[in-house]
């Protein structure tokens, strides 16, 4: 089988040329993708949903708007939490080694050095345990947003979308969990790159009216 290069923690942008409705003008980011397949959440995607109306204990750690994110088509009744610890980027690039320790500091900590109830996916960004008591991380996240649903791939099958240049790869940001203004998130990682793509950011939402 061809090794298939890891894109965990980098970003899924959209093209134009995307016709699938669940992801028209989509930011999804990677959390995991390797040759058995690839899972992501969509970023932009607000619900009407409050995250105090199904998840109460958690809804004052979540970043405003401070509403539930539909993170992508499949199993919708699931809940996944991606959260950004911050200063974890400057130390961290991947996942954590055995030989790490969590440092000196009050801060809960678990034995590779990541705060308890925390996973790491990419440097400062990673998946919260929603069955543990928020008030263990309440003083190390940055940022906490809460998804329902994800987006999935089979093995191969984002690969393929690829090369039919259904998306843009480009790295992400960890203000990208928490935008404040989801509904300008893809123009806005378009426009910082520095490339063409930045270009791509002022295609109109309906082309027949350009």
């Amino acid at each position: 089988m061809t090794e298939v290069s890891s894109l965990t923690g980098r970003l899924l942008v959209a093209t134009p040329a995307l016709s699938d409705p669940n992801f028209d003008r989509a930011v999804v980011l990677l959390l995991d993708h390797d040759e058995d397949g690839s899972l992501g959440v969509v970023l932009n995607r607000p619900t009407p949903v409050g995250v105090g109306d199904v998840l109460e204990p958690w809804a004052a750690l979540a970043g405003e708007p401070g509403v539930v994110f539909q993170g992508g088509p499949v199993s919708l009744d699931s809940a996944l939490g991606v959260a950004v610890v911050p200063g974890e980027a400057r130390e961290h690039e991947g996942p954590s080694s055995a030989g790490e320790s969590a440092g000196a500091g009050p801060l809960p900590s678990s034995a590779m050095g990541d705060p308890v109830g925390w996973r790491r996916v990419h440097g400062a960004i990673g998946l919260v345990d929603l069955e543990a008591p928020p008030e263990l991380m309440a003083r190390v996240l940055g940022s906490l947003r809460i998804f329902a649903g994800y987006s999935g791939w089979g093995p191969g099958q984002l690969e393929k979308e690829l090369a039919e240049g259904a998306w843009y790869v480009v790295e992400s940001e960890p203000g990208d969990v928490s935008s404040p203004d989801p509904a300008r998130l893809w123009r806005a990682v378009l426009r910082r790159q520095r490339s063409e793509l930045a270009m791509v950011a002022t295609y109109p939402d309906d082309p027949s009216l350009n």
